[in-house]
C-alpha cells in the first residue's frame, strides 16, 4: 500500500486515449509539435514520433527489398546469394524480420501472379524475363556477308527476339505446313502457332500414353497416338487454321512409337520401341521385326529408311507393299547419340557414344558397310544426344556431354562444349569450343551458316542463352543474339529450326522463341 498522502497512479483506460479529453493534456516539444499526450499524472499515452519511425522503418525495408530485386535483374543470381548471406548477422535478420502483414501482402501477391499466368491464354504473353541484362552481352560480332542474291535465313542485321510462353512443356520439335504455320505437339497436345506472332491458332488435345511422335506433310499433321495414327488437317476449305482429324490408321500392338514420316512416294513409315518398322500405305499397315530395340527415330531417304537400333543399323526398304530388310550392319560397341543421318552422296552416319570417345561411323548406304570412322573431342568429355546434323556434304556433331537436365546449366554453369565439322571421308574440317548443351543446330547452305543454341559461363550466375550463326567453313562464331536470361529459355533437347520465312525458331521450357532479321 502507498504512504498517505501519496498521488495514486490514475489508470490509463480506453477513454483516456482519446483525444480532446477532459483531464488530459498534450505536451509540445521546442517547435510546438504535439509529440506525446499525457494523462493527468504524466503517463505518457503513445508517442507520435515512434508512428514515424515505424514508417520510415517500413519504406526503408521496402527500399531494401526493391533495390536487392532491381540489383538481380541487373547483374544475376549472386545477388541473391549476396543478400542471403547478409541474414547471417542478428542485426540485419531483426531489421527485416516482416510482419504478418507484410508477409500475407507478399503470398498473395506472388498466388496473384501465379492465378494470372495460369488463366493466361498460351502464347499471349512473353516468357518471363530472367537476372543479369547488365552482365551478359545483348549481341556479339557483326551480320554475316554473302554472295548469294536471295537468303532465306538470319544473317545478324539487327536481329529481334519474339517469345511467347505456353507454359513449362516439352515441346521440342517443330514442323511447318504449306502456310508456313508453326505445328507442333508439346504435353499431350497438338498446337498449330501463327509464325510471327507465335500466337496459338488452333489445339487439339490427344490424350495418349506415349510421348507423341510426328511429321508434318503439306496441310496434314501425322501424330502417332498410342495404337493409331491420326491425319489430322492444319487448313479448312478456306485454308484458315483448323486442326481437323481427316483419316485414322490402327496400328498393331507394337508399343510406342520413336519415329513417325512419310518419303516421297506419300508412304508413311513407322519405327517402334519393340523393334518393328510399319509401312502404312491407305488404310493397310504392314510390319517387319528387326528383332531389335530402337530408341531413336527413323531416317527417310528417297528409297527406303534407315533405324540406328540398339544392336545394328538398319536399311529397311518398300517391296510390293511390305518393309523388306535390305541389310543390317551390326555395332562393334558404344551406344547410339542421334538418329541416322543421310548424306547427299549416299553415305549413312551414325554417332557412337562410347568409352573413351564419342565416334562418329559413316555406313555405305547400299551395302551397309563401313565406310569410315573418326573419334571427336577429349577422352571421357564426349558424347551426343540427337546433335548430329547433315551441314552439305558433311556433319555437324555437338558435343554434349555434362547435360543432364536444367540444373547442369543453372547458375551460369556449362557443360563440356564442343562443336566439331566432319567431311564424308571423315576428316574434322574444324573443331570449336562454342557450348551448344541440348538439341541439334540448324543448318543454311545458302547462308554457308549453322544457327546452333549456345549458353554462357558467367560467375555471376546468369544464364544467357544466345542463338549463335557459325561459318561452316570455318568454326567461327560470326555473330550471336540473345534470347533471354534464366531457366527457361533452355532449349532442354529442343531442336533449332529454319522456318520458310527466313525467321529461326527454337522451342525452349518456356515456349518459344523467333529470332530475325530487322526488315
Amino acid at each position: 500500500m502507498p504512504p498517505s498522502g501519496a498521488v495514486q497512479p490514475h489508470p490509463v483506460g480506453r477513454r483516456a486515449r482519446l483525444r480532446g479529453r477532459p483531464g488530459h493534456r498534450d505536451r509540445q516539444d521546442e517547435t510546438g509539435h504535439h509529440a506525446t499526450r499525457e494523462s493527468p499524472h504524466g503517463v505518457p499515452l503513445y508517442d507520435r514520433s515512434s508512428t514515424y519511425a515505424v514508417r520510415e522503418m517500413r519504406f526503408a525495408r521496402t527500399a531494401a527489398l526493391v533495390g536487392v530485386a532491381l540489383l538481380w535483374w541487373a547483374f544475376g543470381p549472386v545477388v541473391l546469394l549476396l543478400a542471403g548471406a547478409s541474414l547471417y548477422f542478428r542485426r540485419v535478420r531483426a531489421w527485416l524480420r516482416p510482419t504478418r502483414r507484410v508477409l500475407a501482402g507478399w503470398v498473395g501477391a506472388v498466388a496473384v501472379l501465379a492465378g494470372i499466368a495460369y488463366v493466361v491464354p498460351d502464347g499471349w504473353v512473353r516468357i518471363a524475363p530472367g537476372a543479369g541484362v547488365l552482365v551478359t552481352p545483348s549481341y556479339v560480332g557483326r551480320p554475316a556477308i554473302v554472295t548469294a542474291d536471295q537468303v532465306s535465313a538470319p544473317l545478324g542485321e539487327s536481329p529481334r527476339v519474339t517469345t511467347r510462353s505456353y507454359g513449362a512443356g516439352d515441346c521440342e520439335r517443330i514442323g511447318f505446313d504449306s502456310h508456313g504455320r508453326l505445328v507442333t505437339t508439346c504435353g499431350g497436345t497438338l498446337r498449330l502457332v501463327d509464325p510471327d506472332s507465335l500466337r496459338q491458332l488452333a489445339t487439339k488435345d490427344l490424350a495418349a500414353d506415349c510421348p507423341l511422335v510426328f511429321d508434318v506433310v503439306g496441310d496434314r499433321a501425322l501424330v502417332a497416338v498410342d495404337d493409331e495414327i491420326l491425319g489430322v488437317a492444319t487448313a479448312d476449305a478456306q485454308g484458315d487454321p483448323d486442326l481437323t482429324t481427316a483419316a485414322t490408321v490402327d496400328l498393331p500392338d507394337v508399343g510406342c512409337l520413336t519415329g513417325l514420316g512419310a518419303d516421297g512416294h506419300d508412304r508413311v513409315w513407322f519405327s517402334a520401341a519393340d523393334g518393328r518398322v510399319g509401312l502404312v500405305e491407305g488404310t493397310k499397315v504392314r510390319t517387319l521385326d528387326l528383332d531389335d530395340t530402337v530408341d531413336r527415330p527413323l531416317a527417310i531417304a528417297d528409297d527406303a529408311v534407315y533405324v540406328a537400333g540398339v544392336h545394328a543399323l538398319h536399311k529397311v526398304i518398300a517391296a510390293r507393299g511390305k518393309p523388306v530388310l535390305a541389310w543390317s550392319a551390326p555395332y562393334d560397341g558404344g551406344e547410339r547419340g542421334s538418329a541416322p543421318v543421310v548424306l547427299p552422296s549416299g553415305l549413312v552416319a551414325v554417332a557412337d557414344d562410347r568409352d573413351p570417345r564419342l565416334q562418329v561411323v559413316l555406313h555405305r548406304g547400299d551395302t551397309g558397310d563401313v565406310a569410315c570412322r573418326v573419334e571427336l573431342f577429349d577422352d571421357d568429355e564426349s558424347a551426343t544426344d540427337g546433335g548430329m546434323v547433315a551441314a552439305g556434304d558433311g556433319l555437324l556433331v555437338l558435343n554434349q556431354h555434362g547435360y543432364g537436365g536444367t540444373l547442369s546449366t543453372a547458375l551460369g554453369r556449362t557443360t563440356t562444349g564442343g562443336i566439331a565439322a566432319v567431311d564424308q571421308r571423315c576428316d574434322v574440317i574444324w573443331e570449336s569450343g562454342l557450348d551448344a548443351p541440348s538439341g541439334a543446330p540448324a543448318v543454311s547452305t545458302e547462308a554457308g551458316l549453322a544457327y546452333v543454341y549456345t549458353k554462357r559461363h558467367s560467375w555471376l550466375g546468369a544464364n544467357a542463352w544466345y542463338l549463335t550463326a557459325v561459318d561452316l567453313d570455318t568454326g567461327r562464331a560470326v555473330w550471336a543474339r540473345r534470347t533471354g536470361l534464366g531457366l527457361l529459355r533452355d532449349n532442354h533437347g529442343g531442336v533449332v529450326t529454319l522456318g520458310p520465312n527466313g525467321s529461326v525458331y527454337v522451342p525452349v521450357l518456356g515456349g518459344f522463341v523467333r529470332v530475325r532479321d530487322r526488315s
